[in-house]
């Protein structure tokens, strides 16, 4: 890494690539695997910044290929279907894009949330949205509808991680007070 501050990492779908992100505002990407047949469907790399953009990356070439505007993009996780993706800021926000139709779909907020959203899920389905806010709370969103459907209360600190469990029956939180959650 070109950086000591390594901010974000994630793993391909593949599981053959990995991508870092940090303070030096450069996403590197290292190779898991040598095999020749270890090539991805997709060649594209989709990055959160703090300049309030998202943007989708292809892979072989390093050139951008499409911005996402709306707010400060800290955080975001891709659709199950991987045709859209979500996005969670700093401006209590939540927001779903849509990657083929290049906008925005949806945003997922409430007049009374004031604090910045730190993490989020989908649903197996995609029908629900699972975000983790600085106000110690989850909140369970309806991507089609727009809607809150719920709010969780249990740490005492803000919420800094989340991720909804392989099988789909649980998520899980991980907060600021040393505790994790699981909610099932």
């Amino acid at each position: 890494m070109p950086t000591t501050w390594v901010m974000a990492c994630a793993y391909s779908p593949s599981g053959h690539l990995v991508a870092c992100g940090g303070l030096d505002n450069k996403c590197s990407l290292f190779k898991l695997s040598f095999d020749d047949d270890c090539a991805t469907k997709k060649h594209t790399i989709l990055t959160g910044s703090g300049d309030t953009t998202c943007a989708l990356w292809d892979v072989e070439s390093g050139q951008l290929l499409q911005h996402f505007h709306g707010h400060t993009s800290d955080v975001m996780r891709f659709y199950p279907s991987g045709e859209a993706f979500a996005t969670a800021s700093d401006d209590a926000t939540c927001r779903l894009y849509d990657l083929r139709a290049d906008h925005e779909l949806a945003v997922y907020s409430k007049e009374h949330i004031i604090f910045g959203a730190s993490s989020l899920d989908f649903s197996l389905s995609g029908r629900l949205l699972f975000a983790g806010y600085h106000d110690y709370t989850m909140n369970v969103w309806d991507t089609v509808k727009a809607e809150q459907l719920a709010v969780y209360y249990a740490h005492d600190n803000r919420i800094s991680c989340l991720e909804v469990s392989p099988d789909g029956t649980a998520v899980g939180t991980g907060s600021w007070d040393h505790t994790l959650r699981v909610w099932a």
